[in-house]
């Protein structure tokens, strides 16, 4: 038996790693980085609607400062399935808000998915397929089901999910498993171990469960956030401790399971994501009118078509220009990104290029 499922789109987030395309009044999922024509945002929700039964079925949860550009690129999308958080309180309470307005239309038996807005996937059927399976999954069974992704190498950026016993369910073919632990980004050598066990997956921070059962579960685990929101609803959202869905729920649930993928999948965390989404040219990876001498191994983004970035003999460097900044950066260093921000906001001249 087939199962609907009401997706909810995490479109709150900043993505300050793809600064300077990415900005606060245009963070990661509104851009297309991929080349498509879509952004990251329009790509995730087109990814749902089949399974939503359409745009009558799909929510959104983003920052008030970003809400009227999520209702400019989706404009389908009914103003009463977007929610408009007051404020940054991290996922946690996103997901519990969210999970409380869907309740109130769906019930508690509602099969909720989360979904970030700001990752690529591919082979989209294959995504729709698994998801199908992972209600079912959630609609027959007391679990909250994450999607685990097949490890391709030892990254140190991801989180991993550990499986640990099988479980008894009637998905075809698509094993389950419970989660036997959660660890956050590893270092080299135990995300190498990891990989060699072939018993972890990268977690792909999608969620599938139950309203009802994830409610329990926060009662449960974070009763500090979801007892304010019930009360009050948005308007507690000042006083919720701002903390992740991973660490206030999925870590102390023991009703998590993960179901093993293969669909391809990034999370897009910096500038050097293009280098898996694009093919080379000459050895680079060039969104931009590019003009290089012995250049090799970098990446080059310019948003001006008319602009030429000319480089002489340089290698593994990201280079992008946004109108007026540009950014020039070794390719290890881009996890720095944010720590530059952080210290050109205690400079009033250059809080406005943020």
């Amino acid at each position: 038996m087939a199962y609907s499922l009401i997706p909810v789109i995490l479109a709150g987030g900043k993505g300050e790693r793809f600064w300077p395309l990415s900005r606060q009044h245009r963070p990661k999922q509104f851009l297309c980085l991929d080349g498509s024509g879509q952004t990251l945002l329009q790509a995730t929700a087109n990814r749902l609607l089949d399974l939503a039964g359409g745009w009558s079925g799909v929510w959104v949860i983003t920052a008030s400062h970003l809400a009227a550009a999520v209702q400019a690129q989706l404009p389908e999308l009914p103003m009463a399935q977007m929610l408009v958080e007051p404020e940054g309180r991290d996922t946690a309470p996103a997901v519990a808000w969210a999970t409380l307005e869907v309740t109130h239309h769906g019930g508690e038996d509602a099969v909720v998915g989360f979904f970030p807005a700001d990752h690529w996937i591919g082979e989209p059927s294959q995504f729709q397929e698994t998801l199908r399976d992972a209600a079912s999954l959630a609609a027959t069974q007391p679990v909250i089901v994450t999607l685990g992704i097949q490890p391709g190498y030892p990254a140190t950026g991801y989180g991993y999910i550990e499986q640990g016993e099988l479980l008894e369910t009637q998905l075809p073919g698509r094993p389950a498993y419970r989660v036997q632990r959660f660890t956050e980004k590893p270092n080299r050598e135990t995300a190498a171990g990891f990989l060699a066990s072939g018993r972890f997956s990268w977690n792909s921070g999608i969620f599938i469960f139950r309203a009802g059962v994830a409610l329990a579960e926060l009662q449960a685990h974070a009763p500090e956030i979801l007892e304010p929101l019930q009360r009050s609803g948005v308007a507690a959202y000042p006083q919720v401790p701002k903390t992740s869905i991973d660490y206030a729920l999925m870590e102390k649930t023991q009703q998590a399971c993960v179901v093993p993928v293969s669909f391809s999948w990034d999370d897009l965390g910096d500038w050097n994501a293009l280098e898996r989404l694009l093919p080379a040219h000459e050895g680079n990876i060039e969104q931009a009118q590019h003009w290089g001498l012995n250049t090799q191994g970098s990446i080059l983004y310019n948003t001006d078509p008319d602009e030429l970035i000319v480089t002489l003999g340089v290698e593994n460097l990201v280079i992008v220009r946004d109108g007026n900044v540009t950014l020039i950066a070794d390719k290890q260093q881009t996890q720095d990104i944010k720590q530059v921000l952080q210290q050109l906001r205690s400079h009033p001249q250059y809080r406005h290029l943020l």
